[in-house]
């Protein structure tokens, strides 16, 4: 269950340690975990309302991309209002654990879908401006990896915000 976690603060606590192929590994090692863990809400959703809020996801994370993507605003400064929000979430969640809170839940459910929807954004305007910078060199390559781990996290948790929201249990 922590593994996941773990996977994530290694890739980013030891950047400079590892290398390329290394930090591809443990992120593929993390997808896949994920992906095994994530194979329990097909016990708890029920097939068709994934699929309708897997659909609903890719749409909004793409719009949001195609919008971080071309605007000429600087996203900067509500980067780091979303980066707040989003350790209130994690804040939120943890003492919601020990509350049980069915509306806490709710409410931290809606607060997520706007933070990750803004964090997309956000990330892809700064993954573009990095990729403007490209030297070729094998420590631009592993952050180009640590760019896709973060949308990849943006994508997961707007997924599971949604899904939370909109899915119908079994």
């Amino acid at each position: 269950m922590l593994a996941p976690i773990g996977l994530v603060l290694l890739m980013n606590f030891a950047f400079n340690k590892l290398s390329f192929v290394a930090l591809m590994a443990i992120f593929f090692g993390y997808a896949a975990l994920n992906g095994i863990s994530f194979s329990a809400i097909f016990h708890i959703y029920r097939l068709d309302s994934i699929g309708v809020v897997f659909a609903s996801t890719c749409a909004l994370f793409g719009v949001m991309a195609v919008a971080g993507y071309t605007t000429k605003a600087d996203l900067t400064k509500m980067g780091s209002l979303l980066m707040i929000g989003l350790i209130g979430i994690v804040i939120a969640s943890l003492i919601n654990m020990f509350m049980h809170s069915d509306s806490m839940g709710y409410i931290i459910s809606i607060i997520s879908v706007i933070v990750f929807t803004g964090l997309t954004a956000f990330d892809v305007q700064k993954i573009k401006e990095m990729a403007q910078a490209n030297d070729g060199s094998s420590d631009f390559k592993k952050i180009g990896v640590l760019g896709a781990l973060t949308l990849y996290l943006d994508f997961i948790n707007l997924f599971l915000s949604l899904l939370r929201l909109f899915g119908k249990r079994d």
